[in-house]
């Protein structure tokens, strides 16, 4: 004897459920910059108003920047860094079209790292789970003219490039790579003006400028800092 078709409304409730999304909590950890003793230039161009959503860094703080796919997975990130450390502070909380973007920072360094650890074993990670970054191009311009300057000077998110000063633009990936380039970059040659650091995209950007003797020893600072990081191949 055969058994009863279900009634409709049973098989309505089962059509739902097995269209209804499974709930999935992975995320694929693209970024994970631990940046130490922030420098003055470099930390009033991460609070400019086009970059920080939230509470703006202080010259000497230390900041923790993370990058994740997909980008709302940033969400999940976020909310395991606040409520493991409630101190930290977060500046950006940003998600783009693929990736989601977190920075966030405080004055104890401990504090910092505590807030990364919780990171990184919510999501089920390592911090050599990263990608290893990449310098796609690099150039030191002598002597720079007056009307590039101008039109650099259009665009820039930080102080302006003169012109006769030297400029390097430096383009590198994953994007916020560039965060710990230009804070290294800041450390190693002082004297040097941050023209405008592009963090968030496929690909970072920087333009440094000042004297030639200093903008070269931010490149190469640039170069070792990067270089010695670990991570994955891409």
């Amino acid at each position: 004897m055969s058994s009863a078709a279900p009634a409709p409304r049973s098989r309505a409730r089962a059509a739902a459920k097995a269209a209804a999304p499974t709930e999935r909590r992975t995320a694929e950890l693209r970024v994970y910059l631990l940046v130490e003793n922030l420098r003055r230039q470099f930390t009033a161009a991460m609070a400019a108003p086009t970059r920080a959503r939230g509470y703006p860094p202080y010259e000497g703080q230390h900041a923790l920047i993370v990058e994740v796919a997909p980008g709302l997975a940033i969400e999940r990130v976020i909310d395991l860094a606040l409520r493991a450390v409630p101190s930290v502070e977060p500046g950006i909380l940003f998600v783009e079209r693929q990736f989601g973007v977190l920075e966030v920072h405080g004055s104890s360094l401990d504090d910092v790292r505590r807030a990364g650890q919780a990171i990184l074993d919510g999501i089920g990670a390592s911090a050599g789970d990263q990608l290893r970054p990449r310098i796609l191009y690099t150039d030191v311009i002598e002597d720079i003219t007056d009307q590039h300057a101008v039109l650099i000077n259009r665009n820039r998110q930080a102080s302006m490039v003169l012109p006769g000063e030297t400029l390097l633009v430096c383009e590198m990936t994953p994007a916020l790579f560039a965060t710990v380039a230009a804070n290294e970059a800041e450390a190693a040659a002082p004297d040097i003006t941050l023209v405008d650091v592009q963090m968030i995209g496929s690909a970072g950007r920087l333009y440094i400028s000042g004297r030639s003797s200093s903008v070269r020893t931010a490149r190469d600072a640039i170069v070792r800092v990067l270089e010695s990081v670990e991570g994955r191949d891409h």
